[in-house]
């Protein structure tokens, strides 16, 4: 048993109706509290009712990451994918996934990133919010250190903490 009440409401919801969409969200509380087995075995269970339930198996694949099953997770996630291909969440695990087994594009073999002091500093002020669609181009930082060889990484890396701090607001929001 967890100390949570929130795992604990949603394990009465799944165990009264186990139909319910519930899982996904008790799937994503354990795999936030580092109960990586008991996601996985919720997720599985759920999606075998709903296999189109993206969320889950986004819920899944971030799970199988962090026990290891990269392939697995791969698997899953790029399913994810085909059918939500915006999902950030799944393409934020497939780069950790990349990530963790040292694959980059060839391209990239070779990329050293800059110095602390050159990298990019992004406020919140720095990208519009109006501008989501060019987010890349709404990067308006005297502070970022374009490589001539990498200006898209420099692109990515402030895209991805634009959304790293929106992703933090929303959790923030959720909470109050």
């Amino acid at each position: 048993m967890t100390d949570s009440p929130r795992v604990e409401e949603l394990k009465r919801r799944v165990q009264r109706d186990p139909a319910s969409i519930a899982f996904a969200a008790l799937a994503e509380e354990f795999r936030k509290l580092g109960m990586f087995g008991e996601a996985i075995e919720t997720c599985r269970a759920g999606l075998q009712r709903h296999p189109a339930y993206i969320s889950a198996r986004v819920t899944l694949g971030r799970a199988l990451v962090e026990v290891g099953e990269f392939d697995e997770a791969s698997i899953e996630l790029e399913q994810a994918l085909r059918n939500a291909p915006e999902n950030l969440a799944a393409i934020r695990a497939l780069a950790d996934i990349h990530r963790r087994r040292a694959e980059l594009p060839e391209k990239f073999e070779h990329y050293e990133p800059p110095p602390a002091e050159q990298r990019i500093a992004v406020s919140t002020a720095a990208v519009e919010p109006s501008a989501s669609a060019q987010l890349p181009t709404a990067v308006q930082s005297s502070d970022v250190a374009v490589d001539p060889e990498f200006p898209a990484l420099v692109e990515l890396e402030a895209f991805l903490v634009a959304i790293e701090r929106a992703r933090r607001d929303v959790d923030y929001l959720a909470v109050r």
